[in-house]
Parts: structure tokens; C-alpha cells; sequence
């Protein structure tokens, strides 16, 4: 891979910090989330998944950080788009021309997990899907503790989809957490 072709690369990967997630104003949530903010937590979660079920930490991440890329030339598309266009071919195809500017190595590999991600065969594709979904849980959880009931919209059928029980335990003791409250013990004063 060549310095521009590298450029070029980092800079498109950069247009997912400016891309928003399409099912959070399609509920009316103003300010919500971009696909990079998205994809940073996702992989974070992916990495704590992956310790608790026993699973490469390592091939999760990049599965986690590397799935939504796409993106940043077709942008995120809402359920009601995948009513009405075929998104995960337009996916493939956007993925395979970015790895085409790549080195051989660098595109082998990632598309080596793209595909293994999408197979959802080994332990560690579960695991990145279900850090997807339950990212998404907790996004709406979230924004459901801040007042935007509309979020919990996702609370109903997003759930079935996990698969770890790791996820499944997480996902069940969310339901009951207050989001909001993590930073309290660290902002008491001290006597």
C-alpha cells in the first residue's frame, strides 16, 4: 500500500465520525450517535465479550471496528431502506473496493474476518455480532434514561438476537440500570 493510498483510506474511514446513525433520527433522536462512535464502543464491548466467553479478543476487535466501513460510502441505512433496497450487497460490494486499495496483506486479512463475521459461524463472529446488537441496547437505553421513550422501540426484538450468554446477562441487568448514575461515587466530595 502506497502513503496515498493509505491517505486516502484514513480519510474515508474518517467519514464515519461525521456519518449518523439512521435508526436514531428515524425515531427522532436529535443529536444521535455516528457510525465511528458506534463501531468505538462496539469494539470495546466485542473486547469484553470476548474475555468472558473465551474467545480471540484480537480477531474480535477487528471484526467489531472493520464491519461497519461500508459505510462510509453507501452511509447507515434504517430497516425501513432494507425494505426496499438490497443493503447487503451493496455492503459487499463497497467493502470489496475499499480493501482493493490496500496492500494484499492488510485487504487478505480483513477480508478474510469480513467474511467470517458474516459466515457467523466461529465463537468470535457471534461474539461481534452480538457487541453489535448489544451496543445498540445499550445506545437505547440510554437514550431512554435521558427521556426519549422512543428508544425502547428497541428493547423489543433486538434482545432475541443475542446469542452469548455473556450478552444475554449483560443485556438483562441493563434493563434495570440506571445509565445515568456510573459517575456518581466519583464526583462526591471528600470530608
Amino acid at each position: 500500500m502506497d502513503n496515498k493510498n493509505t491517505l486516502d483510506f484514513l480519510a474515508e474511514v474518517g467519514m464515519l465520525k461525521r456519518i449518523k446513525r439512521s435508526g436514531w433520527w428515524m425515531i427522532g433522536i436529535p443529536h444521535e450517535e455516528s457510525v465511528a462512535e458506534h463501531s468505538f464502543r462496539c469494539a470495546v464491548i466485542g473486547y469484553v465479550l470476548a474475555k468472558m466467553e473465551n474467545a480471540d479478543p484480537y480477531k474480535v476487535l477487528l471484526m467489531t471496528l472493520f464491519n461497519d466501513l461500508h459505510e462510509a460510502r453507501i452511509s447507515d441505512s434504517h430497516k425501513v431502506a432494507h425494505r426496499y433496497l438490497n443493503v447487503r450487497t451493496a455492503e459487499k460490494k463497497a467493502f470489496k473496493e475499499q480493501m482493493e486499495s490496500l496492500g494484499n496483506d492488510t485487504a487478505k486479512e480483513l477480508s478474510g474476518v469480513r467474511e467470517e463475521h458474516d459466515d457467523q459461524i466461529t465463537p468470535e463472529s457471534v461474539v461481534a455480532r452480538d457487541s453489535d446488537i448489544l451496543e445498540c441496547l445499550i445506545q437505547a437505553k440510554e437514550y431512554s434514561d435521558l427521556g426519549f421513550k422512543t428508544a425502547e422501540k428497541f428493547f423489543k426484538k433486538a434482545p432475541e438476537h443475542l446469542k452469548t450468554e455473556s450478552a444475554k446477562k449483560l443485556w438483562k441487568n441493563a434493563q434495570s440500570w440506571d445509565s445515568n448514575t456510573w459517575w456518581e461515587k466519583l464526583g462526591e466530595f471528600e470530608r
